[in-house]
């Protein structure tokens, strides 16, 4: 028995059965590639689902994490930190939010999040919350509430009260499910593991309308596409929409378990001290880590260049669409998140572009997602497109 196959056996014996694993044993990572154990090299357009943003091996995220374990790797939310502060610092001034609060993950701020809304939501009578048709805010149960695709709720039943969906970008159900006691109206402006869908320009418009009229919060989840990675620090940039509070994770840390919520200033003063907390969320070593990361995304210009060099691979998958119309029905997606929906199923797709060397992602069973490092350069993205071309040239049309 080679090392490799125990290590698959291994996993296969100890752990829940939970992650369908890819047939990879990497041994490092050095910018945009990662390197496996039997020498081979692999492109990463994966970017361990949109946390690495600056990719592998980071001088500056790891000179971060080094000098600040020398000093101390936790405490406890009872002392003040300076990681955590001088990050909430730079998070506040890049957003313009009012507050944050530091969680370990994504979901863990969706639940924190709802927590906030709630309390708000108590003081003004307003207690349903409304989350959109094929969204993902994570496993916890609240996010799963929120959550309306079925394939992660089947079995974890009963869910939250009080809670909602309507369609995706359809104005008309918006406008009939709220009403004075909606408490707010959760969504993600690109949704990531619903398949890379972008919300419309009229959706965006009447849920502004509406919470002016009605006074009911909106929460984005830029969880995925936060931090910079549509060219903009957050995707709701886009859309001319400010919501009340943010979510962000994934980029943020680094590489380490970092998430927040943020809050403007109808929530600002809502929690009071012990009403929300958290024994790990906000760890020092993840905070000086995230600070690297905004250092490097904001001054060192990588989200301009992440907006940038997402623009040239979306017009270049264009292209493939032209080219193959019968295999490629839709290009979507801003900056480095970007979705290529097929005729048919993705994954021996993926499949084939993990044997030449280029790590993908297919969701929603037929799209090609692809979140790569804002560090990947257009010489990376036109040797995966060439390989994506002849890839597609050799199926049944």
């Amino acid at each position: 028995m080679n090392e490799e196959t125990s290590l698959f056996q291994k996993e296969e014996k100890y752990f829940f059965h939970t992650y369908k694993r890819l047939g990879l044993d990497i041994e490092r990572g050095e910018g945009v590639y990662l390197y496996a154990r039997d020498g081979k090299r692999y492109l990463d357009f994966f970017g361990g689902l949109a946390v690495n943003a600056l990719g592998y091996n980071h001088p500056k995220v790891n000179r971060a994490i080094i000098e600040q374990v020398h000093k101390y790797i936790h405490l406890s939310n009872f002392y003040v930190q300076e990681p955590q502060v001088r990050l909430a610092e730079r998070l506040i001034e890049a957003s313009g939010f009012k507050r944050v609060f530091f969680s370990n993950s994504g979901t863990e701020a969706v639940e924190g999040a709802i927590k906030l809304a709630r309390k708000w939501g108590a003081n003004v009578g307003k207690t349903h919350l409304i989350g959109l048709t094929n969204s993902f805010h994570g496993r916890t149960m609240g996010a799963l509430s929120l959550t309306e695709r079925q394939k992660y709720r089947d079995g974890y039943e009963p869910f939250l009260p009080n809670v909602s969906h309507v369609g995706f970008n359809d104005v008309a159900q918006l406008r009939a499910a709220v009403n004075e006691q909606t408490l707010g109206v959760i969504l993600e402006f690109i949704q990531g593991e619903g398949g890379v869908f972008v919300v419309s320009p009229e959706f965006a418009g009447a849920l502004n309308e509406l919470r002016q009229k009605l006074g009911f919060l909106i929460i984005a989840d830029e969880i995925q596409t936060g931090i910079g990675r549509t060219g903009k620090f957050f995707a709701f940039e886009h859309f001319g929409v400010t919501p009340d509070i943010v979510l962000i994770a994934k980029a943020i840390g680094g590489g380490l378990p970092l998430g927040a919520f943020l809050g403007n200033e109808r929530v600002a003063d809502v929690l009071s001290y012990g009403s929300h907390g958290t024994t790990f969320g906000g760890n020092p070593v993840a905070c000086s880590a995230g600070l690297a990361v905004l250092q490097e995304v904001l001054e060192g210009g990588l989200m301009k260049q992440a907006g940038e060099t997402g623009d040239y691979l979306k017009k270049k998958f264009a292209e493939l669409q032209t080219r193959f119309p019968a295999l490629v029905k839709e290009v979507r997606g801003l900056g480095c998140m970007l979705g290529v929906e097929l005729s048919r199923d993705g994954q021996p797709v993926v499949d084939q572009m993990q044997e030449r060397g280029f790590l993908v992602n297919c969701t929603h069973q037929s799209v090609l997602r692809f979140l790569p490092p804002y560090i990947v350069t257009r010489t990376d993205c036109d040797s995966l497109v060439q390989e994506l071309r002849d890839i597609l040239g050799s199926l049944p049309q």
